[in-house]
């Protein structure tokens, strides 16, 4: 029996190697792995770095190119103000033309018959003068005029201002 403790050692010490060589195969695999990784994040990280100093320069563009937005926004404000001053003043004086032409239109209407008296006086007065040039360009003076015979003589004017 003595024999068989000795086979069990045995057998227990060549388990006990197997098991020391495939934990020591595991270990060598473990650590090619490890090392492998340790690589990855190395890039990885080199990596991040140029990706956050790329992000960071687009964020200071974006930022830039907001304050321009917003700057030629104001101008542009600004700007729109203006041209609203402007229609509004345009819509002001077209009133007041509306306003003026109405009140025109209005005097015309009430000073309608005035103003028919006017333009026939006009034309009497046009056709007086037209005839005296035309008597005077023939020679003839006031002191030669004589009436024809039978022929009234109008009334002399009163000389009192028209009202």
């Amino acid at each position: 029996m003595e024999v068989l403790l000795y086979i069990a050692a045995i057998v227990a010490a060549i388990g006990f190697l197997i098991l020391c060589i495939s934990l020591a195969v595991t270990l060598t695999s473990l650590k090619t792995t490890l090392k492998s990784v340790s690589e990855t994040m190395d890039g990885l990280e080199g990596q991040l770095q140029g990706v956050t100093r790329e992000t960071t320069e687009l964020l200071m563009k974006t930022n830039n190119l907001a304050a321009d937005l917003q700057n030629k926004s104001e101008k542009l404000n600004s700007v729109v103000d203006a041209v609203k001053g402007v229609g509004e003043s345009v819509n002001g004086l077209n009133s007041s033309v509306r306003r003026i032409t109405s009140s025109v239109v209005v005097e015309a209407e009430k000073n309608e018959d005035k103003i028919a008296q006017i333009v026939q006086w006009s034309n009497v007065a046009m056709g007086i003068f037209d005839k005296w040039k035309e008597r005077k360009s023939q020679g003839y003076t006031s002191a030669g005029y004589q009436p024809v015979p039978g022929q009234k003589k109008l009334p002399e004017p009163d000389h009192q201002p028209y009202h």
